[in-house]
């Protein structure tokens, strides 16, 4: 890669120029930003590293400077600054940078961290697939049996997490042991579907709630007259729980969603209201050309069924039409579900015509009932192949196991 190093320290700018250098890497360096403005459109770098304090121009409005040049939209920018606080780090997203590095420079880390920064990857991760309540024993080991909890790791950016089922807690480990551990800061937007048990109950046991210098963004559906803060806060009240809210140390935000747009820098997030009990919502996450649709829990009725909505269906299937991957509850084959009509989840064959008609490229079946063992999850998935093979479709259907990973 070619890189521009901008920085009016010396030592940073020989330390961070070696480091590249030996790595292969093509560096040209500037002392000042108005020097770096002047050759930085006439170079190509494919990324700028700054410094953000600098005389004349500092890193922040070089940044948006440089963000402003059409010739520089595929150029990647990495602030390296001595100062860690949160409202610069959030100021650096703001004006266009990818990422964000503290001083001062840990030589064993340092590559590794801009190579995180100006990466494409876009990767999801499974900690949950169970719904309604944990399935222990050795009939559930190779789906696991851990209830609702999805990550999207996205260079970067903070960690993009979707319901707090039980399965979080193996998320919390590892981030424990490989961020904390590390003495770095953890950030993550949280997003709850709807505040049934299985989806919040294991807030408590997220980790980096209680470390002070985390920062934390909890979303979820507005329920009427119960604030998503509420229903989080209710559940660990001392009569239900012996650890309350009082105790997080982390700076903990909470936003109240409808149907609606998110935007964060790069990173786009889209609402749909759900048919299931209460207020639940659907997400769609949209970033670098990569669409991710969370789609739990969800009632799709059988055509013959008064209660089904072909209207819903239909706007439903062009919510995650074309996307990369479309999680979705597909909680009973199709002989379970006549006697669960009206419990707020999705059959076989309604889950395939779903994926079919939306054209979505793979279709993740998710949230099983407690009661399906890795042997019935087999027979779940081999139904639903065999349902879209039958509707002509060409939709990549997987069940994916607790701890797998697919990289987009």
């Amino acid at each position: 890669m070619k890189f521009f190093i901008v920085d009016d320290d010396p030592d940073v700018l020989a330390l961070v120029s070696r480091l590249l250098t030996e790595a292969g890497h093509e560096v040209v360096v500037r002392a000042s930003s108005a020097g770096a403005m002047r050759d930085i459109p006439e170079a190509l770098p494919d990324c700028v590293i700054t410094d953000v304090m600098m005389p004349g121009m500092d890193g922040f409005e070089l940044t948006r400077t440089l963000r402003a040049r059409p010739e520089l939209k595929a150029t990647k920018i990495v602030i390296v600054s001595a100062k860690s606080y949160d409202f610069d780090r959030r100021r650096a997203k703001e004006m266009g940078a990818d990422g964000y590095i503290t001083k001062p420079i840990n030589v064993e880390t340092f590559l590794q961290s801009i190579y995180a920064s100006v990466s494409e990857r876009v990767s999801l991760h499974y900690w949950g697939v169970h719904g309604t309540l944990p399935a222990p024993g050795p009939a559930y080991t190779r789906y696991g049996g851990n209830t609702p909890c999805v990550s999207v790791e996205i260079s970067g950016e903070p960690l993009y997490i979707f319901d707090c089922g039980s399965g979080i807690k193996q998320l919390s480990d590892r981030i424990m042991r490989e961020t904390v551990a590390a003495g770095e800061r953890f950030s993550g937007r949280i997003f709850i579907s709807h505040t049934h048990w299985d989806h919040i109950n294991t807030v408590p046991f997220f980790a980096p709630l209680y470390l002070r210098g985390n920062q934390i963004e909890i979303f979820g559906p507005y329920q009427g007259d119960l604030s998503i803060e509420a229903a989080i806060s209710a559940q660990m009240e001392s009569v239900y729980f012996p650890v309350t809210v009082r105790e997080f140390g982390a700076r903990l935000l909470f936003r109240d969603l409808r149907e609606e747009t998110l935007q964060f820098g790069h990173v786009r997030v889209d609402t749909m209201l759900l048919r299931h009990p209460g207020y639940c919502l659907g997400y769609k996450l949209t970033c670098r050309g990569r669409v991710i649709c969370y789609i739990t829990d969800n009632e799709l009725y059988l055509p013959t069924d008064a209660r089904h909505d072909a209207r819903y269906v239909e706007r439903l299937a062009q919510f995650v039409r074309g996307a990369d991957v479309l999680i979705t509850d597909t909680t009973y084959r199709d002989h379970e579900y006549p006697s669960k009509v009206d419990w707020g989840h999705s059959c076989v064959s309604q889950v395939a015509d779903l994926a079919a008609r939306a054209e979505v490229k793979r279709l993740h079946l998710f949230h099983h009932d407690p009661d399906q063992t890795d042997a019935d999850i087999d027979v779940k998935l081999a139904e639903t192949r065999a349902e879209l093979t039958r509707l002509g479709s060409p939709v990549v259907c997987e069940a994916p196991a607790e701890g797998s990973e697919l990289v987009l």
